[in-house]
């Protein structure tokens, strides 16, 4: 007797197709309002924070336990006033999160709050005398569609 194969396809289901995967979001910064932000080729450090009073404070500390980490010690009072400044001008944008960066490059510190706030109007430089008179050689503010940023720079 001969084996009989069956003339119908097997009872078992085919496996389902992959779904096609929608494209991937374009990540070029081209054309947009700011690219995000971004420190190259030297030490870094960054830190997000709820938009409250004692927020300043907690920067504050962060950033002077990072500077003495990286060995700068000398400048501790103009830069705790620098960022108690930045951190509390970010607060007062009413957002609800703030950043706050910090970087070095050849004995200066870069110190940049963010407030993340969309939607505002117009960039407040009032702060930027204030932020000289604490010891800032430089220093900027400007706004864009995720908020405003304020830095300054100094020297250690």
């Amino acid at each position: 007797m001969a084996e009989h194969t069956p003339d119908y396809p097997s009872k078992t289901p085919t496996p389902p197709k992959r779904p096609l995967s929608p494209p991937r979001p374009e990540t070029s910064l081209q054309g947009t309002a700011r690219a995000r932000m971004q420190v190259r080729n030297r030490r870094s450090a960054n830190w997000s924070l709820e938009a409250a009073p004692w927020s300043a404070r907690k920067a504050t500390g962060h950033v002077l336990d990072r500077l003495h980490e990286w060995g700068y010690r000398e400048a501790d009072q103009a830069a705790a006033a620098l960022t108690e400044l930045l951190v509390r001008t970010a607060v007062a944008d009413c957002g609800r999160r703030i950043s706050v960066h910090l970087a070095d490059q050849d004995r200066q510190a870069l110190i940049v709050a963010l407030s993340h706030r969309p939607g505002l109007a117009v960039t407040d430089d009032a702060v930027l005398p204030e932020l000289t008179a604490r010891g800032a050689v430089a220093c900027g503010t400007d706004t864009a569609d995720d908020g405003r940023r304020l830095w300054a720079i100094l020297p250690l």
